[in-house]
């Protein structure tokens, strides 16, 4: 059964991209891995408090301070998110999804054959375990 999960806004994915980068962090740690155009703290500290309540994270208490980590892994995220975006764009067709990419003029030929090396090593994996 999957797990039914939000998908990210951009500010929300940018704070979550850092806390699965650090592992756990303060709001300050957050707000220092954003480089030249930090936002707020309060901002940051508001965006954690809605990730919080949206189930992607948790934190641990230190008096008033609060080291927060995440509860889903950026690898889970990343395939519910592709799972959807196939759905919505491609109806729910990853064949139609690598069709679209392999007949993209911004891929090149050498991109192609390493993702064909790619499918090809899974393939192999798969029907190695199929008894």
């Amino acid at each position: 059964m999957k797990k039914t999960i939000k998908e990210l806004t951009k500010a929300e994915e940018q704070v979550m991209q850092i806390l699965w980068k650090l592992r756990k962090a303060f709001v300050k740690d957050v707000v220092e891995h954003f480089g030249a155009l930090k936002p707020a703290y309060n901002t940051v500290s508001t965006i954690i408090r809605i990730l919080e309540k949206k189930g992607f994270v948790s934190y641990k208490s230190y008096g008033n301070t609060y080291e927060y980590f995440p509860l889903i892994s950026k690898n889970e995220y990343s395939s519910i998110y592709l799972g959807n975006f196939v759905r919505k764009y491609f109806g729910n067709s990853y064949k139609s999804l690598v069709s679209f990419f392999a007949s993209n003029d911004t891929i090149s030929i050498k991109e192609l054959e390493e993702m064909k090396q790619l499918v090809d090593k899974e393939i192999k994996k798969k029907a190695e375990f199929k008894f």
